[in-house]
């Protein structure tokens, strides 16, 4: 749903740049679409178990490369071992359109995200404070929010401590680290069940996609 006073875009810290409503409504869909379709398989979406034993309480699928902690393989030798779904070409374009609109310079075409997180949220899911620093590439990460409001919290490069600033995600939103603030501790600490709007394709729930430049050879 349309925010009544339109959110303006801003920088959280340098590099950390938040664009609200980014996504229009029939982009959301056609997201939530292809999410299901990941969903699926070849690798089909499943909870990631921890190294120290524990589950995450988010839901995972991969693209281009399969994740696990802590590292990115071709197949899901943890899953199933077959080999995830390919990066597709539309997800490179998207991905540089919006670094475009966060950072307003050229850099954008250079950008080529090789590798795509989706988790989705349901009312009770939550994600600790992390670094992404598993990609050999420090290229900015792209996250693209649908369906329900979160909490995200954006830290700092040094403790997953204060300081921190927490802001809210809606449905359609752009988040972009890069630069100095490619490696902050970020985390989702609350989702607003509830808040998602049916349009989207999404009733419940959030789904949150992070687009990434693993640097690692094809």
């Amino acid at each position: 749903m349309s925010a009544l006073i339109p959110r303006p875009t801003s920088e959280i810290a340098p590099g950390a740049v938040h664009v609200p409503q980014w996504l229009t409504p029939e982009q959301q869909r056609e997201l939530v679409t292809a999410c299901r379709a990941w969903a699926t398989g070849p690798v089909p979406i499943r909870h990631t178990e921890l190294p120290r034993g524990g589950v995450m309480s988010v839901q995972t699928v991969c693209v281009g490369w399969h994740w696990q902690p802590y590292r990115y393989t071709r197949t899901a030798g943890d899953v199933n071992g077959r080999r995830v779904a390919e990066f597709p070409q539309w997800m490179v374009d998207l991905g540089r359109r919006a670094l475009t609109a966060a950072y307003a310079d050229e850099s954008a075409a250079d950008y080529t995200p090789d590798t795509a997180l989706v988790n989705f949220y349901d009312r009770q899911a939550r994600m600790g404070m992390h670094q992404d620093k598993d990609e050999r590439s420090s290229a900015p990460v792209v996250s693209l929010s649908i369906g329900d409001t979160c909490v995200f919290r954006v830290g700092n490069t040094e403790t997953r401590n204060k300081p921190y600033t927490d802001i809210e995600l809606a449905s359609g939103d752009l988040f972009v680290f890069g630069g100095p603030s490619r490696y902050i501790f970020h985390g989702v600490p609350k989702v607003h069940a509830g808040t998602a709007d049916p349009g989207t394709g999404l009733a419940s729930g959030r789904l949150n996609i992070t687009m990434r430049v693993t640097g690692l050879p094809g």
